[in-house]
């Protein structure tokens, strides 16, 4: 029985960190563990320029715990206005790796997210000219479409049209939550990949519904039924180099959490390599852990794997973190429901 297990440092290709009291308070949990993060950029305004990145990831450093070894990857927030000069100049000179594409209203802060696709053409071409990766939120926000559907009307209604226009342009799709997107990417032999969280390996619908209404777990895209967690499971273990994880970590103040309207998102950074490791290890295939986690990103984005090392100990139960404070009030930690055996040794 394998109670140890040593990996390159992972990334996380898909993280929320906020700005601010809550930017400060949630840093450490993501800097711990990882080595570089795909740091979104919806923030309010968003991050949508070369110098609104420029100046996001410098306050992030300066929140940086003393002697952390951690690098934000920035990205930008695509727009109807986006300029395509700003977009390439970003990328030429390292201030973003990536552009964030939000349909707008489809998720926190995406009002200024686009509405009509033929607006951004021109951005994505060269982005497609110069390399620059897409992210997606895949979902559309047509008010008819049901919301337990709105991955895989994405995928044939914006998706594979975008493809066919520009097939030179690399795109992940980000946090997928359904058969029909693994299907999709799997299908996909170049310029496709996708990210998979931490709470869609182990919840489904059931767990914001069973029982009650459990705002802690609601996200965006909501969790679905079980048969498309046990595939994005089965990805994610496959080795497959298309699937990596980015843990679409994002804290709400439990003030904006529970009330009426509650806001969407669950923060997973303090327990996600424990999760991970449950979920592989039950699974049988331990081992591939540091490809989902370490290997697989770099590889897309065209970087390096982490020099240096984690080891994961299996010597639990151990206690979760039930909730991290932050200047803005506290951040409830995601509870995967099951104990966690597993710890990142220090």
């Amino acid at each position: 029985m394998t109670d140890r297990l040593t990996l390159r440092r992972p990334d996380d290709w898909h993280l929320h960190l906020r700005d601010g009291a809550m930017l400060e308070g949630v840093l450490p949990d993501s800097a711990a563990h990882f080595g570089r993060a795909i740091v979104m950029p919806n923030l309010v305004p968003p991050v949508v320029t070369a110098a609104d990145a420029t100046a996001y990831r410098e306050r992030i450093l300066r929140a940086l715990p003393e002697g952390a070894r951690f690098e934000p990857l920035m990205t930008l927030y695509l727009t109807e206005e986006t300029d395509p000069a700003d977009v390439a100049r970003a990328h030429a000179e390292g201030i973003a790796t990536a552009v964030k594409l939000y349909p707008a209203g489809a998720t926190t802060n995406s009002a200024s997210g686009v509405r009509d696709m033929s607006a951004v053409r021109g951005v994505l071409e060269k982005m497609a000219e110069i390399g620059m990766p897409l992210c997606v939120h895949g979902e559309v926000t047509d008010p008819e479409v049901d919301i337990f559907d709105r991955e895989a009307v994405f995928i044939d209604r914006v998706l594979k049209p975008l493809r066919k226009q520009i097939p030179e342009l690399k795109i992940v799709m980000e946090h997928v939550t359904t058969q029909d997107a693994v299907d999709y990417v799997r299908d996909q032999p170049k310029r496709l990949a996708a990210t998979i969280t931490t709470h869609h390996l182990i919840i489904n619908r059931n767990a914001i519904l069973s029982g009650g209404i459990r705002p802690h777990m609601y996200c965006l895209p909501v969790a679905k039924r079980e048969r498309h967690r046990v595939a994005l499971v089965e990805a994610a273990v496959s080795g497959d180099r298309r699937f990596f994880l980015g843990t679409d970590s994002a804290p709400h103040a439990d003030g904006a959490k529970l009330q009426a309207c509650g806001c969407a998102g669950i923060y997973t950074a303090p327990v996600t390599l424990a999760c991970l490791a449950e979920v592989f290890d039950v699974a049988g295939f331990l081992p591939r852990l540091e490809a989902f986690a370490s290997l697989n990103g770099p590889r897309f984005y065209g970087l390096a794997p982490n020099e240096e090392t984690v080891t994961l100990m299996k010597d639990g139960p151990h206690p979760r973190p039930e909730r991290v404070e932050t200047g803005d009030g506290p951040v409830t930690v995601f509870d995967p429901g099951f104990p966690l055996h597993w710890r990142v040794e220090t």
